[in-house]
């Protein structure tokens, strides 16, 4: 799984002009999900989600998970994450799971922030034509892929 993290102030999602999931102070998850994924992507994504200290203590260091901070977790599936770009002008998506096995991980991820971490999490539409607005906080954007390919 590979995900683009965001800190942010306010985010949401829509689809055809119809607002389907905003959070205020929190985190914004763009997911998208390779055929080598499994189980244990999800539950490692999850994870690193819940427990990354990206948000300010008294201090101003960065110490605070988002659950700490009272925040939530907009999260919405992006294939687009998966593109080669290594070759040629357009991106391949041979790597992207098709959606029988990409929407049960999708799931078992906000299942697990929801129940296991308990952090409130808002989403998009999977597969549908979105328009995402957010206010980055920081900014602060991270890279995650449980692969580890960076």
């Amino acid at each position: 799984m590979r995900a683009v993290i965001q800190r942010v102030s306010e985010a949401s999602v829509s689809v055809e002009g119809r607002c389907v999931g905003r959070i205020a102070s929190g985190l914004m998850v763009l997911l998208g999900v390779d055929i080598s994924d499994d189980a244990k992507d999800a539950e490692l994504m999850a994870e690193k989600i819940a427990f990354l200290r990206v948000f300010s203590d008294p201090d101003g260091k960065m110490n605070v998970t988002v659950q700490d901070s009272g925040g939530k977790v907009l999260l919405i599936s992006q294939f687009t994450l998966l593109g080669d770009c290594r070759k040629g002008r357009r991106p391949s998506f041979i790597t992207a799971a098709r959606p029988e096995q990409a929407v049960p991980l999708l799931q078992k991820v906000r299942e697990l922030l929801l129940n296991k971490y308990e952090i409130p999490v808002e989403e998009g539409v999977f597969g549908a034509h979105m328009q995402v607005s957010l206010i980055n906080d920081g900014p602060v954007t991270l890279l995650i892929d449980t692969k580890k390919y960076f």
